[in-house]
């Protein structure tokens, strides 16, 4: 069965949950970290799904691989970013776990399907 539409990725609906979770527990962070790491892991997270609909919207298997690749790099600068939170202290434990645990999913995601366009 061809794939018709990124949505149906798995991967980018597990990104999108991760989009999610990311905002939830950077809403607890100091309000003079706006413009600092709310935003850089805010935008990192959202650039997970959007370079995978980005490149599966290529048509070009090279394409989707470079984009997979970009937002692996992305995914990595969450969970980067998620950890300094943690040793900051803006975040608990319990939060840390359910980011880093839904980072896992989608890293072992992109990794089958990059494995799997690289065949």
């Amino acid at each position: 069965m061809k794939l018709k539409n990124y949505q149906e990725l798995i991967v980018w609906q597990k990104s999108m949950d991760l989009v999610e979770e990311v905002y939830k527990t950077s809403r607890a962070f100091p309000r003079e970290e706006v413009y600092g790491l709310t935003s850089q892991i805010r935008r990192a997270s959202v650039s997970i799904p959007s370079n995978i609909a980005e490149g599966q919207g290529r048509r070009t298997t090279p394409d989707f691989l470079r984009h997979l690749s970009i937002g692996y790099g992305s995914l990595r600068e969450v969970e980067t970013q998620i950890l300094i939170d943690r040793r900051l202290r803006y975040i608990t434990q319990a939060s840390l776990e359910e980011v880093m645990n839904l980072a896992g999913e989608v890293g072992r995601l992109l990794n089958g399907l990059m494995a799997s366009l690289s065949r």
